[in-house]
């Protein structure tokens, strides 16, 4: 083919193979190649992709574009424009909400950082143009208002539905926007598991790539709660790297497991701290130890994130974005976001979902 002229047909039949990071399907197929232009020494072509994808457009631009120069290399300019595919999620469960991926966040005991780690995923993926919800389920301890500033109670949205506070281009939803401060919440598991079909169902959520669930810590039935109201994409587990806490999170994982909730990865926070006048890497807590379970158990491994005294001021402040704005911190949340999208786009290619309505 190098040395003959080439046409739309012959650049179409080459997309075939190329899969939409989402679906695991061809973009042809999903019907997301557009505009396609061969010229005598030129090719240019728009991929459009869902903003469930998001995190994945440009390195998946790119490697579109090292395809096309693989195969035709007679042309001295590829080009691959970027647009916006719409495809509405469908609704889920009994309870009608509309996301492509549900992912909770959990740890197998408290402190190591699992609201912050949550919050920071659900803003990581919002910032790179994802739909995004995140939902406090840590009833006992609902901690997500206050590491991004939020007070007061919801509006109604109508006669049946609550209005998300809208912060960061996210919507968030939490128990502690409705529990007075200082208030403790005694609920056996029936109770429990009314407020959170509540929080799920009647909330506004609207139509979302993810919804992120920051689960309580430790190994109750929330888990089995979301287990059977909805079908989770999967979890991600927080822990720290000393032994005890690693006990911990193996527990988090069973429990995950025995729900039939896939874990889609574990990540180690406060994993080491760099002093700040030297530069020197100081190991407080361990280092590594998530990563070492991570293989054992062949969970994939989402990253690790430094103790970093931003982060905390930023958490106590309210200001928990601001995270991004920080090189240290952010590269470390920037590659757990990258990684948990990234991994969702390798199992779909292994083994694309079924096809509904909504993706044809």
């Amino acid at each position: 083919m190098a040395g003959g002229s080439v046409d739309a047909s012959a650049v179409m039949a080459v997309l075939q193979e190329f899969a939409d990071p989402e679906t695991g399907r061809s973009v042809v197929q999903m019907q997301q190649v557009r505009d396609v232009q061969a010229g005598s020494d030129a090719l240019s072509l728009t991929l459009a992709l869902t903003t469930h994808s998001a995190p994945l457009w440009q390195e998946t631009k790119a490697a579109l574009e090292r395809l096309l120069r693989s195969r035709f290399p007679q042309f001295k300019t590829v080009t691959v424009n970027l647009a916006v595919h719409s495809r509405p999620p469908q609704k889920l469960g009994s309870i009608g909400l509309a996301s492509k991926s549900v992912i909770a966040v959990g740890s197998g005991k408290g402190g190591v950082g699992k609201s912050t780690i949550a919050a920071s995923l659900a803003l990581g993926l919002a910032r790179q143009g994802s739909q995004v919800g995140l939902l406090d389920a840590d009833v006992y301890g609902p901690s997500i208002p206050h590491l991004l500033g939020l007070h007061g109670q919801p509006e109604r949205a109508g006669e049946n539905k609550i209005k998300a506070f809208e912060i960061h281009g996210m919507k968030v939803i939490s128990m502690g926007f409705f529990v007075p401060a200082g208030e403790a919440v005694v609920w056996r598991g029936p109770m429990l598991h009314g407020a959170i079909q509540q929080l799920l169902r009647d909330t506004a959520w609207g139509e979302l790539d993810y919804l992120i669930i920051d689960m309580p810590p430790g190994t109750g039935d929330i888990a089995l709660t979301l287990s059977q109201l909805l079908p989770l994409t999967g979890a991600v587990v927080v822990c720290t790297p000393q032994d005890v806490a690693l006990l911990d999170a193996v527990k988090a994982i069973a429990m995950f497991r025995k729900v039939n909730i896939p874990v889609l990865g574990v990540v180690e926070n406060m994993s080491y701290f760099i002093c700040p006048d030297c530069g020197k890497q100081y190991d407080i807590f361990g280092h590594g130890g998530a990563k070492r379970r991570a293989e054992e158990l062949k969970i994939p491994f989402l990253g690790e994130v430094p103790i970093n005294i931003s982060i905390r001021e930023h958490g106590d402040e309210g200001r928990t974005m601001a995270n991004f704005d920080d090189a240290n911190s952010a590269a470390p949340l920037e590659t757990i976001c990258h990684r948990l999208v990234k991994n969702l786009a390798e199992q779909h290619l292994a083994a694309p979902p079924l096809p509904s309505l909504s993706l044809l």
